[in-house]
């Protein structure tokens, strides 16, 4: 049996630290599938809008295609909001929810 043995030598203090954390309510913007707009585009949209790379992208057009909706990013609703409008502007369906 292995045994081991600790020499404290040292005084840990404790340092209380006051950190404010702001909360803000994550939510979650939402594309859906349609029957109008191509692969390419779906694609092409998420990652100028989005900034995602090119695998992320494709396969968030994959989910869209075949169940229906996939969540394409996080974030606060301000965050989120203009991300929205643009993917909106370019034809396609997204929504922003809890």
């Amino acid at each position: 049996m292995l045994s081991s043995h600790f020499n404290h030598t040292e005084t840990l203090e404790e340092i209380d630290v006051n950190v404010e954390t702001k909360h803000e309510n994550i939510k979650a913007l939402l594309l859906y599938d349609d029957d109008y707009n191509t692969f390419p585009f779906v694609t092409e949209s998420l990652i100028k809008v989005c900034g995602h790379d090119p695998v992320q992208a494709e396969q968030c057009t994959y989910l869209v295609h075949y169940t229906g909706k996939c969540v394409v990013k996080n974030g606060s609703f301000k965050k989120l909001r203009p991300l929205c409008e643009a993917l909106l502007e370019r034809g396609l369906t997204a929504k922003i929810e809890d």
